[in-house]
């Protein structure tokens, strides 16, 4: 098998957990108020708009798909109310050689979230690594025939690679979550286990994080082993 010239890798970086620490900057803050939004939007008691967020989250792999399909909610108006996240800047927290090894990695880089536009584009400044990316595909761009298919929907995947013009063997996934890798790698696309936001204590509970699935391609706890991938 020929071994693929590092320059024609293509990157594919989640954002949140992955370059940052989400928890600590925005997730709280967003699970409440996607909560809020479902209690006021749909009428219903707080402990149902709970156990509905929760429940299209499982299901769906993002709470939005649930709403749109179910509970007819805008996609637009949801993610621009669920993520106003005053005083966001101010909690961003990355790891300076984990994002200076960003900019030595050979190949393009693209960010590929699942949150909208905005925020990304919030988070990146903060972390002052926007122009490392050749590109940012946040949720508004995962539409596929008018319907919304963000990660993990393996047809996002092939659909990304072919509009990239690359061939999915060519990209690597870097992400925290084991339901996108899982997806890119039914694809052909080689998959990166980022852990290094997953250590800390009280941790996402049930989470393995010694284990490596056959999915997983490589675990690193830093981008700096990413180096060695070429």
């Amino acid at each position: 098998m020929a071994v693929l010239n590092a320059a024609r890798r293509v990157w594919l970086f989640d954002l949140d957990d992955t370059l940052h620490d989400a928890d600590g900057a925005s997730m709280a803050q967003i699970r409440d108020a996607m909560g809020d939004y479902i209690q006021q939007q749909l009428g219903l008691p707080r402990a149902e708009a709970e156990a509905l967020r929760n429940q299209h989250w499982h299901r769906y792999g993002a709470t939005l798909l649930g709403l749109v399909k179910h509970q007819g909610v805008d996609a637009a108006h949801f993610l621009h109310h669920t993520h106003v996240l005053p005083g966001l800047e101010a909690r961003v927290r990355g790891h300076r050689p984990d994002l200076a090894a960003l900019a030595r990695l050979r190949g393009r880089r693209y960010l590929l979230t699942n949150a909208p536009a905005a925020y990304a584009a919030r988070v990146l400044g903060s972390l002052g690594i926007a122009h490392l990316f050749d590109g940012v595909i946040a949720i508004e761009q995962m539409q596929l025939f008018g319907h919304l298919r963000p990660k993990p929907d393996a047809r996002l995947f092939r659909t990304l690679a072919a509009r990239l013009r690359v061939a999915p063997e060519h990209c690597t996934l870097v992400e925290d979550a084991l339901a996108n890798q899982k997806a890119a790698h039914r694809v052909g696309m080689a998959t990166v286990w980022m852990q290094r936001w997953l250590h800390r204590p009280g941790g996402r509970p049930g989470l393995r994080r010694h284990r490596k699935p056959a999915y997983v391609g490589q675990r690193v706890r830093h981008l700096q082993a990413l180096l060695r991938r070429g």
